[in-house]
């Protein structure tokens, strides 16, 4: 690793730990106040965690975590995981289809959807929160999650992170919660020079495990918000970034367009 590799992943690290020292609060998944309260109460309704991440692929992030909500109000306020369980296949479809479809897969996601809430149900004696209660290892949490219908890796990892970052919620270890790689941290990633610059899922979920050992699933949020506020697709920000002293792209770039540091 070369002292600037290093520069830029203890940046990464130090700003991961700040996120981590920081006192639970509401977590903004959603600009519907009421919407983002059901997913913070992890307490009450921990299910609605879990079924936002089962609903988390093929869309738009806040389109998942609001599906919850929808159901909620769908069934009269009534987010039990007992009112749930006894919501039919075709009336889970109906919600999920509308009109307006709230999924942009309707009929595959209305299914995921009611095979998740039968297995918090039969599993878990119908408590979600049977996922992560009493400290257990990072690795058995990520493969709880796996094993819900339409989980893969990356949203395991999300998942177990989030738990971890957000909800404040302790594990035993941390070493096998992994980054989750999404396209906003695979161009971080490239464009950082940790890794080459176009870098598949498994490149940079290695090369997070060999940056921070001890817990390679801190670079993750850092790296997001940097892509996701900054680091654009196109047109990136880099004047505004924290790593454009050290960013060989926004070295590139300057050079390229003669501007000062």
């Amino acid at each position: 690793m070369t002292d600037n590799e290093a520069w830029i992943a203890d940046m990464l690290v130090n700003h991961g730990n700040d996120a981590l020292s920081k006192p639970r609060k509401p977590y903004s998944f959603l600009k519907d106040d009421l919407a983002n309260e059901l997913i913070n109460d992890i307490e009450q309704y921990p299910h609605a965690f879990v079924l936002a991440c089962a609903m988390e692929r093929g869309g738009k992030s806040e389109r998942a975590w609001l599906i919850p909500y929808i159901f909620k109000e769908k069934l009269d306020g009534d987010f039990s995981i007992t009112k749930l369980g006894s919501v039919s296949p075709a009336e889970v479809k109906q919600i999920m289809a509308g009109p307006p479809a709230i999924h942009r897969f309707p009929e595959l996601m209305s299914k995921v959807f009611y095979a998740a809430v039968h297995r918090i149900s039969s599993v878990y004696d119908g408590d979600a929160s049977r996922l992560w209660r009493g400290e257990p290892f990072g690795a058995m949490v990520v493969y709880k999650f796996l094993e819900f219908e339409g989980i893969g890796p990356k949203i395991a990892n999300m998942a177990a992170n989030t738990l971890v970052r957000e909800y404040k919620i302790r594990f035993a270890d941390y070493q096998f919660l992994d980054i989750s790689a999404d396209v906003h941290v695979r161009r971080v990633f490239g464009r950082l020079g940790l890794s080459v610059k176009d870098p598949t899922v498994d490149q940079v979920i290695f090369r997070a495990r060999v940056l921070h050992p001890e817990y390679p699933g801190l670079l993750d949020l850092p790296c997001w918000e940097i892509g996701r506020e900054w680091c654009k697709a196109r047109e990136p920000r880099c004047e505004f970034c924290y790593m454009n002293e050290r960013c060989p792209t926004a070295t590139e770039l300057r050079r390229a367009y003669k501007i000062e540091a």
